[in-house]
Order: C-alpha cells, then sequence, then structure tokens
C-alpha cells in the first residue's frame, strides 16, 4: 500500500473513533506524538486506536487525545489528518490553549496545586530522607558516645529540620511564582507568618499562651505566627501574586519600583491577619483533623478503602491535590500516614501488570508494554501501567486495587508513616519513618501488595473467558517505510553510540516524561546536558529535522533508527533558543555537530533540558543494550 494511501486509511480510522470530524477541537503534533484536543474525550474508543496501523500507543494526558506513531511518521500521518480534519493551519500551541481553556475550575485548581509542590518536593524529600537516617542512627549508643559520629549526626539533624522550620514561607514562594508574581515578595509575605515577634502558633492551647491582641477600628486581631500554615501558605501565595500583577499594571513608571511592591506586601499583611489567616488556619485544621479522623476512627477499614481506591483518584487527576494534605499532615503531625498508602496502591498495579504479562508473555505487545511499564512503577510512576494496560483490560486494574487493599490493612497493623512526600515505590524507603522497623515493614507490604497483584489479577485472568487477541500488525506495513534495502554495510556486527553531549547519562526509564520512560518509543538513554552543543552520537544519515529544531532523526548504517529529543515540552518554544546544524539527507560523521540548545532559555520557559537518545527503530536480527555508565552507552548488536 502506498504511503499516501496508508495515511488517509489510518486518519480515516481515527475520525471513526473519536467520534468523527464535529468532536474536534484542535489537533497538532510534537516529535513523536498526533495530540487531538476533543469536546467529548469519552467518545475516543482508546482500545481500537492502539489497534490502528503504526499507532504504538495510545494516552489520554488532561484533556488530550495523545497518539504516538514516532519520529518522522507522526509527522507523514498529521499531513494527511489535519486535511482530513480541516486543521492544517493549526499549531501545538493553538492546541494547548484550546486543551487549557476545556479544563473545568476544579482541574485549574488541582494543576495549581501540582505546579506548587513540584518545586517543593526535591526540599521536602532531602530533609526527610536526611531525618529518617538521623533517626536512625540515634539509635545507636556508638553514634551518641562517639563525638566525631556524634557530630555528623546531629548536623544531619540540623539539616533535616530546616525545611519544615520555614516550610510555610517556602510555600508561599512556590505559590506566588506560580500564579504570576513575583517570587521575592512571596518570600518576604511567607517571613511575616514566621516573624519571631508573633506568638508561636504552636503553643496555641499551652498554659502560659499569651499573644499580643491589637484593636484595629475595634477588631480584636491576635499577633500568632502560622508555623505549619501550609493552606494559608497556598492562599496569600495567590494574594501576593495577584495583587503584585494588579499594581504593576495600574502604577505609573515613575513610582512603581517604589509604591508596587509596598503596597502588595503590606495589603498582604493585613489580609494575612484580618481575613485569610482565620479562615485558612480554620480549614487547615478540618484538613488535618479529618485525615486524622479517618485513620482513627475507620482504622484498619478506613487504610484498606484508601489505599484500594488510591490508583482510581490517579486515573481521574485529582491525586495532585493530595500534596496540600501531606504537606498539612506533616507540619501539623510531623508524620505523613498517606505516603505509604499510596505507595502499596501503585505497586499493587504493579503486580497486577506482571499478571496480565505471565498471562500473555507470548504476545510481543504485551511484553513491549507491560515491563517497561512495571519499571516505571518501581520507581513510582503508575500511568503508563494503568493506562497501558489495567485500565484497558480492566481485571487487572480491579486485581491491583484489592491488592492494594490487603496491602493497606498493613500498613495499618505496622503503623507505616513516613516522613515526607513526593517519593514511593523504591525511592519511597528513603523517606520512611524508621520507629516500629519501618524499614523492614516497608518492604514486607510492597512484598504483600505486588505478590497478591500478580496472583489476583493471574487468578482473575485465568478464570475469566478468553478473548482472542488480535495479531501484531503486518510487521512489513510497520516497517517499510524505514526498511533500507542492498545496504552493504547492513550486517555490522554492532555499532557503538556515544552520548551526544557531555553530561549526566542515566537510563531513559528515569526520564521525566512518562511516555519515554515507559519504553514505548523505544529503549535509550537520558541526558542532563553540561553543554549546549550535541553532536551525532554514531555515523549516520539525517533522516528528519523537525520544524521546531528541538528533534532530530538519524539513521545508521544498518538501518536502525535514532531520535535525539532535546529537552522536555521544547516543542512549544517554537524553535526559539535551538540552532540546527545539520539539514534532511546530510551524511554526518560521529562527532558531527547537529544541534545548538540555549540550557537558559529552555529553564526560563520552564521546561528540562533533559535530553533524550532513543533506538525507536530497529531491523531484524538486531538488539540494544544500554549501559549509561559505559563511555558508548548504547550498543545496537546482532542478535
Amino acid at each position: 500500500m502506498e504511503k499516501e494511501k496508508l495515511y488517509q486509511k489510518i486518519s480515516k480510522e481515527i475520525l471513526e473513533n473519536i467520534g468523527g470530524l464535529e468532536n474536534i477541537q484542535g489537533a497538532a503534533h510534537c516529535a513523536t506524538r498526533l495530540r487531538i484536543v476533543l469536546k467529548d474525550l469519552s467518545l475516543a474508543k482508546t482500545d481500537k486506536l492502539e489497534n490502528i496501523d503504526l499507532v504504538k500507543g495510545c494516552f489520554i494526558a488532561g484533556s488530550q487525545l495523545q497518539l504516538i506513531f514516532g519520529a518522522g511518521t507522526v509527522n507523514e500521518v498529521y499531513k494527511v489528518f489535519a486535511k482530513e480534519a480541516k486543521l492544517e493551519n493549526m499549531s501545538l500551541s493553538d492546541v494547548k490553549d484550546i486543551a487549557t481553556n476545556k479544563e473545568n475550575p476544579l482541574q485549574k485548581v488541582i494543576k495549581a496545586l501540582s505546579d506548587v509542590f513540584v518545586e517543593i518536593i526535591p526540599a521536602i524529600l532531602a530533609a526527610a530522607i536526611l531525618l529518617g537516617v538521623t533517626g536512625f542512627l540515634a539509635n545507636f549508643e556508638a553514634v551518641k558516645t562517639n563525638q566525631t559520629l556524634y557530630a555528623i549526626n546531629r548536623l544531619s539533624n540540623l539539616a533535616s529540620v530546616g525545611i519544615f522550620a520555614v516550610l510555610p514561607m517556602v510555600v508561599v514562594y512556590s505559590a506566588t511564582k506560580r500564579f504570576g508574581g513575583r517570587a521575592i515578595l512571596g518570600i518576604v509575605v511567607g517571613a511575616i507568618m514566621l516573624d519571631g515577634s508573633l506568638a508561636n502558633a504552636y503553643s496555641i492551647g499551652s498554659s502560659g499562651f499569651n499573644p499580643e491582641i491589637l484593636d484595629l477600628f475595634g477588631l480584636k486581631i491576635q499577633m500568632v505566627g502560622f508555623q505549619g500554615g501550609i493552606i494559608v501558605a497556598l492562599m496569600m501565595g495567590y494574594i501576593v501574586a495577584q495583587l503584585d500583577k494588579f499594581f504593576e499594571k495600574k502604577i505609573p513608571s515613575v513610582i512603581k519600583l517604589l509604591v508596587s511592591p509596598m503596597l502588595t506586601v503590606f495589603i498582604s499583611t493585613f489580609l494575612l491577619f484580618t481575613i485569610v489567616g482565620p479562615i485558612g488556619r480554620e480549614l487547615s485544621n478540618y484538613i488535618t483533623g479529618g485525615l486524622v479522623w479517618v485513620s482513627t476512627e475507620f482504622g484498619l477499614i478506613g487504610y484498606m478503602l484508601f489505599a484500594g481506591l488510591q490508583q482510581i483518584i490517579v486515573i481521574t487527576g485529582l491525586h495532585h491535590i493530595l500534596n496540600a494534605a501531606e504537606a498539612q499532615l506533616i507540619a501539623t503531625t510531623g508524620r505523613n500516614f498517606l505516603n505509604p498508602l499510596m505507595s502499596v496502591a501503585l505497586i499493587s498495579q504493579g503486580g497486577a501488570v506482571l499478571g496480565y504479562y505471565l498471562l500473555h508473555h507470548k504476545e510481543k505487545k504485551v511484553t513491549e508494554i507491560a515491563l517497561p511499564s512495571f519499571v516505571s512503577i518501581l520507581f513510582g510512576i503508575s500511568e503508563p501501567a494503568i493506562f497501558g494496560v489495567n485500565l484497558k483490560y480492566k481485571f487487572p486494574l480491579i486485581a491491583g486495587c484489592i491488592a492494594g487493599a490487603v496491602a493497606g490493612a498493613f500498613v495499618y497493623i505496622f503503623k507505616l508513616s513516613s516522613l515526607g512526600f513526593g517519593a514511593t515505590a523504591i525511592p519511597g524507603i528513603t523517606i520512611v519513618d524508621p520507629s516500629n522497623n519501618g524499614y523492614i515493614n516497608y518492604i514486607i507490604v510492597h512484598l504483600i501488595g505486588l505478590i497478591l497483584g500478580i496472583i489476583f489479577c493471574y487468578t482473575f485472568g485465568k478464570t475469566k473467558t478468553k478473548k482472542a487477541i488480535k495479531e501484531e500488525n503486518n510487521e512489513t506495513k510497520n516497517t517499510s517505510e524505514i526498511k533500507i534495502e542492498n545496504n552493504e554495510n547492513a550486517n555490522l556486527n554492532e555499532i557503538s553510540l556515544i552520548s551526544p553531549i557531555k553530561g549526566e547519562v542515566k537510563d531513559i526509564s528515569e526520564s521525566s516524561d512518562e511516555t519515554f520512560a515507559s519504553k514505548v518509543m523505544g529503549d535509550g538513554i537520558l541526558v542532563n546536558p553540561d553543554q549546549e552543543i550535541f553532536v551525532a552520537p554514531a555515523d549516520a544519515t539525517v533522516e528528519l529535522v523537525f520544524p521546531t529544531k528541538h528533534a532530530i532523526g538519524l539513521s545508521l548504517k544498518d538501518g536502525s533508527q535514532i531520535l535525539m529529543h532535546c529537552g522536555i515540552n521544547t516543542v512549544s518554544m517554537n524553535g526559539e533558543g535551538f540552532e540546527v546544524y545539520v539539514e534532511e539527507g546530510q551524511e554526518v560523521k560521529q562527532g558531527d555537530k547537529l544541534i545548538k540548545m540555549d540550557l537558559e532559555k529552555v529553564k526560563q520557559a520552564g521546561h528540562s533540558t533533559q535530553t533524550l537518545m532513543i533506538v525507536n527503530e530497529l531491523p531484524d536480527g538486531r538488539k540494544v543494550e544500554v549501559n549509561p555508565d559505559s563511555k558508548t552507552p548504547i550498543m545496537i548488536k546482532k542478535i
């Protein structure tokens, strides 16, 4: 079948399975994915979309339907699809604007909360790890009696408590920045919340608590600090940002530098002590008290319900709102019992993925999706497993939920909790509260969830009436356009690929982009670059230079296809900050310059500079070996 006819067939099948032309609001593509914004996502038949020719995966991310075709192919498919859907003039930024406008107020709030805590999580993790380590070491007599060991442990303890002492200030800073205000003003207001002249909030209710009371036009204001006031801090971050933007627009330029920040800080302080603080304090008490009440009144049943249903919450996207609850728990109680429950819920879904793999391990497509998805689970990312396997086939999701509920019961029995948030599965052990044999019990509950997930899924699959599994698409359809005939070098024993740039090299499974991390696009590496010039990893032919200059496709001498993707979501920069030194069809040698990426511009645009090198197509009889620690981190060898 000619390419044009194949792409027309694919486009028509996509339209048939997304509700037709009238259900499309916009469409565009990045280096690997066709992105479609639909009026009604429920009309998208993902099970049928995944089995369309050349489609390597199908995901719903926020309000976008994303179909993975791979580098080069997606360009050609989009050209035909855009004509069929009458969307030729639409850009990726247009699609993102439409997707954002489609979000309801709750979705926007959840996304904003998620953005606020993304920047804070590294500090919380670092402090929690140190807190766990120092708490564990303090149990040993040798540490108490040896001056050097005691000094190290004391310094570790000091480093661990710092972030928690100023957490409200950090939250105001991050929230102000997220909502478009000047972050430094957020820090100022956060410092006011924790000012030493105020009565300490943790002393409320204790004997001798006698705060200063101001009389403001008859309004009595208690001068009490906001230690542990995470909810208040979130509210204040939003208010500081809105006031800052308002005064920056309204005040004349001549006096703006002096007057605008002064008014922002003063009015924010006034609102903090008169309206926002009291309301936020009560809301914080309700949230913390409610969570503690559920854990005490419902006990084991409450833990089981949460762990059993938590991954269902992930599917809806509502799980991001739990970051605020976790932060408030830590600030108020010093412990976070939600984190281990989330972790066992996640690992149980991983067990279900393995159970499904055991049932269908002979199916190539199942292997390609299930095993990389399980690896992602181990590092706390469940979306590839949930959307790629468990939700798609339903019974693995149910099996994982049941296994998670059982593991959640043991979290309650073992009194497991964490000292931070943001890390689950394997990384999560670093922030476990070591008391009550925390480390050992953490491993035990995860093994329970994992093993039961496998058993339940395998059992359900065996007893369920087996449905015919569709055969793999005709291999020649998938490879005809990239197969190189009569290539005198096609029988090379191996090809070594160097890193395209100096920097920290890791396995692609650690990528912050879940689709790349799941390896659905192929195996490879990621590099956190130290330089700006990217070079050819091997002798190759340039097959694709993406219009926005952030990605290049290479064809190696044996017919293997390589994708270099510079930065995460940098397609939205529309080429700004990128310079390309090659053109399509050009022969390059290993070490030749390909792309320059302005690292500072990418960071200022709010994107990661993480670069990916992926082997996304292999000819028959070849395999990929990845070793990030090697000077040649990728090897393509004969089988």
